[in-house]
């Protein structure tokens, strides 16, 4: 294989059997060895770069800066979220969230309220976290009425966990917008559009699923009935929304912007936005577009990229986020301080296992894989894989790599890593049909698919739940079966009607 690696190219033979080798090693260590994810992708990364080609030398240093150009792209966000999620816990806010969701819809529509609770909260919050907090109420939910308690934590687990695979800043579909080079504009707004529908297939799901096995509360621990906060210690609904919506945003504000700019045409606007145009051609173009919206996008473009930038966007919402704690809880500085590290070390993991699966990512890219993909599937009369093609197959791999290994995360960063190399080059990308976005979506609808034992969020539902391991298969696992080809549905619909190129 070694020797094999030293040619100047691989055939798609090989490289296929050099992916091969990379994901049996992550799926070893992780399902048999019970190896951290991290240390799993970093040394699946090193193998697959020594078998790849290049100059022997730098073969274990390229893994070294695929990893710190992943934690570049995504490292600041993902530490910035968890701060953010841990202040609207402490705060709160997110309760404040849960509450306005129940109060507007009522008792009698309380899972429609839960499964909207997690929807929104668990954009910053990741899944677990936003599962801990709604239980309790799904808990007073059926003490009160006596009924549809498995509605409602079905309910609650359809929210979370369709914006925890589609909608960024949660890591999955972060890492995958950066890697397939996607605004996170788009990725959040196609992101949002594809997973309201799904959430909603998985709330009626819930329903059935309720009538057909009314599965009764069980008592889970001996000190699961906490005091409720009550209201008026609260902070209120706006402030309590502004750090998840304010992001949201300042970043769609920056692509719109863009989105406007492109309409002075492709080749034109290259120029403009290329680093060596000077200021006097920029307002030659200017001038050739005044009096249009695009000539005013672009004057505007160099401000939106400041505020309308991920890193940026987060940092303001996170010092919102800080002062509302501060302002509700009044702990000390060093409280303050140190909640915002045990924040932060609780997001250094999950940097350290994205960026481990960009630079694993970034090694299948050297090794060839897919360029071996995309000439062992083209069609027959040499033409490119279709667009539609590529959906499906971003689907399946993701949906295979889901089942085997158990992680939703890992799964899209190895799919999207897999599917980069076949968008083509910057200047001349792939001609798809559509905006890549949908190949994000389909790899997260894929990555619901298959949750079993050897998945987090399974044992998660069925523990907190209450729920016996053959009912959480029989009701969990289902589930996000339906979320997951809703998803892929509603990616498929929108990449036909709503290109967007």
């Amino acid at each position: 294989m070694f020797l094999l690696a030293a040619e100047p190219t691989l055939n798609p033979t090989v490289s296929l059997i050099v992916m091969a080798v990379g994901i049996a090693i992550v799926l070893g260590l992780i399902i048999f060895a019970k190896a951290n994810a991290f240390m799993a992708l970093i040394t699946a990364a090193m193998v697959v770069s020594l078998c790849a080609p290049g100059e022997i030398g730098t073969k274990i240093s390229r893994v070294a800066e695929a990893f710190g150009s992943g934690c570049g792209s995504i490292g600041i966000v993902i530490a910035l979220a968890a701060v953010i999620g841990q202040c609207m816990m402490d705060s709160g806010a997110a309760d404040r969230v849960v509450r306005a969701f129940m109060r507007a819809l009522g008792e009698k529509r309380a899972p429609i309220a839960l499964m909207g609770s997690g929807y929104v909260l668990a954009v910053p919050v990741f899944f677990d976290t936003v599962f801990y907090l709604l239980v309790p109420l799904a808990r007073s939910f059926y003490r009160k009425t006596r009924k549809n308690y498995l509605k409602c934590i079905l309910a609650i687990g359809a929210g979370g966990a369709i914006t925890h695979t589609l909608v960024p800043p949660t890591p999955g579909p972060l890492t995958m917008a950066a890697t397939l080079e996607i605004d996170l504009g788009y990725m959040i707004v196609i992101g949002a559009l594809v997973a309201l529908p799904a959430a909603i297939a998985g709330l009626i799901c819930a329903g059935v699923m309720d009538r057909m096995m009314p599965i009764p509360m069980r008592t889970v621990s001996d000190d699961e009935d906490t005091e409720p906060i009550p209201d008026d210690k609260l902070p209120g609904l706006f402030v309590s929304l502004l750090p998840v919506l304010l992001p949201v945003v300042m970043i769609a504000c920056n692509t719109a912007t863009e989105t406007i700019a492109k309409q002075i045409g492709s080749d034109q606007f290259k120029v403009y936005d290329a680093p060596e145009t000077s200021a006097e051609q920029k307002a030659e173009i200017r001038a050739e577009h005044d009096g249009t919206l695009a000539a005013s996008a672009l004057v505007m473009m160099p401000y939106t990229r400041i505020f309308g930038n991920p890193n940026f966007a987060l940092l303001i919402s996170t010092v919102i986020a800080l002062w509302l704690l501060y302002v509700q809880k009044g702990p000390t500085l060093k409280e303050l301080s140190d909640i915002v590290e045990v924040s932060l070390m609780s997001g250094g993991v999950i940097i350290l296992i994205t960026a481990g699966g960009v630079a694993f990512g970034s090694m299948l890219k050297v090794a060839q894989v897919g360029d071996a993909i995309a000439v062992l599937t083209a069609p027959e009369d040499g033409a490119t894989m279709s667009g539609m093609t590529m959906l499906f197959l971003c689907f399946g791999v993701a949906s295979l790599l889901k089942v085997a290994q158990g992680s939703s995360t890992a799964a899209m960063i190895i799919t999207s890593s897999m599917m980069a190399p076949l968008l083509g080059e910057p200047g001349n990308p792939t001609d798809l049909g559509f905006h890549p976005v949908y190949l994000a979506t389909a790899i997260g609808a894929g990555s619901l698919v298959g949750s079993w034992m050897n998945d987090s969020g399974f044992w998660i539902f069925a523990k907190m739940g209450g729920l016996t391991e053959a009912e959480g298969l029989k009701t969990w696992t289902i589930m996000l079966v339906v979320l997951g080809v809703v998803s892929m549905a509603m990616t498929v619909l929108l990449a036909t009607v709503l290109p967007l190129v």
